[in-house]
């Protein structure tokens, strides 16, 4: 009993760190997705100007 006791905290760090770690790729997935946005839109401008 004592041993599942002692590991209780770290799979709870554990469970925290791996969900932190998913938040970190979503973040870094949206970030690069609107840095291709940005960059498209600014190939049209460039494209398209007079």
């Amino acid at each position: 009993m004592t041993d599942d006791q002692d590991r209780e905290p770290e799979r709870a760090r554990l469970a925290l760190e791996k969900k932190r770690e998913r938040y970190v790729w979503y973040y870094l997935g949206y970030f690069l997705f609107g840095i291709h946005v940005v960059a498209f839109v600014m190939i049209y401008a460039v494209r398209h100007a007079k």
